[in-house]
């Protein structure tokens, strides 16, 4: 690992995914997390604070990054939460099958190399009741914004820790064996290519 992505780039990645938008996101979302949960790509930990402690039960963190973990734990401790750290990548999930209740994504799946394979890895640690909650910045409904998205991302990736502005998220959801319950989608104040965010629930397909 280069030293940008080592001791320049977490702290980077935190400073942006902890804006008052993308806060606000996360705060409609991961409260309703229950039972045992999943957090893919925890990275630096910036959802912890919003997580309910009451309806928790256990609560693991999956982050390649180990880097990250640092702030993780610091955050995880400042909002009284147990959590167990994993570094491992979301393709290879080290649970049996239907082992949580729920499993947390934000703006994490724009990262990953092989998402299809990962979201099939979290179907399958999922409970056949269980809830995916997502909340993720993809493809535009706009053109011009895509065409943007499409140019920018190569330029974008290697700077961003791998991350593809032009994902489409629910084509994503459905390839990996996800049926969406709940959806919203619009753009977040900022540039456009990087601001168009789906936030919701999706269920194992049956």
């Amino acid at each position: 690992m280069n030293p940008y992505d080592r001791y320049v780039l977490p702290y980077l990645i935190d400073l942006a995914c902890g804006i008052g938008p993308i806060q606000k996101e996360r705060a409609k979302l991961v409260p309703r997390a229950l039972g045992r949960v999943l957090e893919i790509g925890i990275g630096t930990g910036r959802n912890l604070p919003f997580y309910d402690r009451e309806r928790l039960s256990a609560l693991y963190g999956l982050d390649p990054a180990a880097q990250m973990h640092r702030l993780a734990r610091k955050r995880a401790a400042e909002a009284g939460i147990g959590i167990e750290l994993l570094d491992l990548p979301a393709e290879r999930i080290p649970s049996d099958d239907a082992s949580f209740d729920t499993v947390v994504t934000t703006f994490t799946l724009c990262t990953i190399p092989d998402a299809v394979a990962a979201l099939r890895e979290m179907r399958r640690a999922l409970r056949p009741q269980g809830q995916l909650l997502f909340c993720e910045h993809g493809l535009a409904p706009d053109a011009g914004v895509r065409r943007w998205q499409n140019g920018l991302t190569p330029v974008w990736k290697p700077l961003a820790g791998g991350c593809h502005l032009n994902r489409d998220i629910p084509a994503l959801l459905a390839a990996g064996g996800f049926e969406i319950t709940e959806l919203q989608a619009d753009y977040l104040p900022g540039p456009r290519p990087m601001t168009y965010v789906y936030r919701g629930v999706a269920v194992p397909e049956t």
